[in-house]
């Protein structure tokens, strides 16, 4: 965020770059839901505990989702409480929205000091609400029972900031490149951090450690990365998927989970052929939403604003 808009600001409009957020964003969140949507008729329009959702609750779930607004507990569609129960990690996006209001009437505003100084606050805060409040967890922000939702907004205001610190500093200390292939060393070191197992109550310590200390550092070294040929094909195929992926692969684990409980996966019964087949129809499924409607939309909407802005200054 910080390397898109810092600079940006002395001719860019709160308005503007709100309006920017939304084309960059909302394309996909519509896509998520409808996809989500697909996968709960999929599953025969009931919750996990096989209890039937009436029409018009499933109705009032999908306009919410649409609009990226928490479903309240009445319009809980799968009965485990989660913020956007079409489509799990929308709660994320929701808290995007949140962060991307803050960054533009606030934090682009402060001093490197004053962003350090709320980084570290916020990491403060942010562990002590994990050990002592989220029973040594610090996977929250995905349901909408209060407590989780303060913990999200807590991941935010961690996260958000030391994201726009992290493009600061580098920014400011220019660092040489790396001649390292760090597509390849950057992808090995977060698959070994995600590969460790279950550490019972060590394991808020471990996490806590990957997002103070081992995530900044991949950000860090895969931004003094220079990748060429056939790498930075790859990194420019994963970049553009990144987003469309993101937005749109949990349908597709909710349908996993569902053939799971029913054993009735239409792809076989061996233990890895769903998984790697779902993996494939993921990634397709995103490719050709990025190619045929999210980027296609975004430059269109991109274009109808800078005419509209243009209009409005005549």
């Amino acid at each position: 965020m910080g390397h898109a808009y810092d600079n940006q600001w002395k001719e860019m409009s709160i308005k503007d770059f709100v309006l920017r957020r939304i084309v960059r964003l909302h394309p996909m969140v519509i896509m998520g839901a409808v996809l989500g949507l697909a996968a709960f008729i999929l599953q025969g329009c009931t919750r996990w505990d096989g209890s039937e959702v009436t029409p018009s609750t499933i109705l009032i779930g999908f306009i919410l989702a649409l609009f990226l607004i928490p479903s309240p507990s009445s319009t809980d569609l799968r009965g485990n409480t989660e913020m956007f129960s079409l489509n799990g990690p929308h709660w994320s996006l929701f808290f995007e929205y949140i962060g991307s209001w803050c960054y533009a009437l606030l934090l682009h505003r402060l001093s490197d000091k004053k962003l350090t100084f709320w980084v570290i606050s916020a990491a403060i805060l942010l562990t002590a609400n994990s050990i002592w409040i989220n029973e040594g967890m610090i996977a929250y922000g995905w349901s909408s029972e209060p407590l989780n939702a303060w913990g999200g907004l807590l991941r935010l205001s961690f996260g958000y900031p030391a994201g726009l610190l992290i493009a600061r500093i580098y920014r400011k200390c220019n660092p040489k490149a790396l001649h390292l292939p760090i597509l390849t060393l950057t992808g090995l070191a977060l698959i070994l951090l995600l590969s460790i197992p279950h550490l019972g109550k060590a394991g808020l310590f471990y996490q806590l450690f990957c997002v103070f200390i081992a995530f900044p550092l991949i950000i860090w070294c895969g931004a003094r990365g220079r990748i060429a040929g056939t790498g930075k094909s790859l990194a420019r195929f994963l970049g553009e998927i990144s987003y469309p992926l993101y937005a749109i692969h949990y349908p597709l684990i909710y349908l996993y989970i569902y053939w799971i409980e029913t054993d009735s996966s239409p792809f076989g019964n061996n233990g890895w052929s769903t998984p790697i087949a779902l993996s494939a129809i993921a990634v397709s499924v995103a490719f050709i939403c990025y190619k045929l409607y999210d980027e296609p939309l975004r430059k269109r909407l991109s274009s109808f604003l800078k005419k509209s802005k243009k209009q409005a200054e005549k």
